[in-house]
């Protein structure tokens, strides 16, 4: 049966995972950018539009204020409107980036199991032990720190927002300019996720300090003993 300083600390990780997957779940369901930019009609000598592009991660808001002509406001799915519009690079890096979400949320779970499990038992040191925790906790903590990365390099490196105006706009040439984007609070409610994800692991850390203390004061009362004694 496992001690209660084990008990509660098992539990408290995976607390602390459960609360990083309802974080990233809310992530994922809300905005995580927005991307505005000055719009004309070719030829025209002043700016007289505007285009601002509401990003989620599986859907998005695109609304045209004479850019290049009258307003218009539409709803799009991101993935499926990247691909009508060409760009390739877009295309792969948010498909990477929902998986990378995908195996996040995989490794999260992972962890609430193995911290539950051991909750509740005392496994050897193999994967269903700390190291288990430790892997599936690390994982999900570097994965979405690269999801950060990859989604703000999709968003200021390539031009799938300007593409995307573009193609909304139909054969009516247009200037786009000024683009800039803002990034919005799902794309910030994934730190959290990953100081909780580390947060696990601290406090599995302090378990497993704490038991391997423990196990060197048993052994050191027969390590200082005469070699008589532990002759017989």
């Amino acid at each position: 049966m496992p001690s209660i300083m084990k008990i509660l600390l098992f539990l408290s990780s995976a607390l602390a995972t459960s609360l990083s997957v309802l974080v990233l779940g809310y992530s994922m369901s809300t905005q995580w950018a927005e991307t505005t930019m000055e719009c004309t009609r070719r030829g025209d000598t002043f700016t007289n539009g505007s285009a601002l592009i509401t990003w989620k991660l599986f859907e998005g808001d695109l609304n045209r204020d004479y850019c290049p002509l009258f307003g218009k406001a539409e709803k799009f799915e991101v993935i499926p409107k990247l691909v009508e519009t060409g760009e390739v690079p877009s295309v792969v890096l948010h498909a990477l980036v929902l998986c990378l979400l995908a195996l996040c949320l995989l490794f999260s779970a992972c962890s609430i199991l193995i911290s539950l499990y051991n909750s509740v038992s005392n496994p050897y040191e193999t994967y269903m032990g700390p190291i288990g925790l430790y892997v599936c906790s690390s994982l999900s903590a570097c994965l979405s720190v690269l999801v950060l990365i990859l989604f703000a390099v999709n968003l200021t490196v390539t031009r799938m927002a300007e593409k995307l105006v573009k193609h909304s706009a139909g054969i009516t040439p247009a200037d786009l300019r000024n683009e800039s984007t803002e990034m919005m609070l799902g794309y910030y409610l994934v730190i959290p996720y990953t100081v909780l994800s580390l947060v696990a692991i601290a406090v599995i850390y302090i378990y497993d300090q704490a038991a391997y203390t423990h196990r060197r004061e048993q052994q050191r009362p027969t390590e200082d003993a005469p070699k008589e004694i532990m002759m017989y």
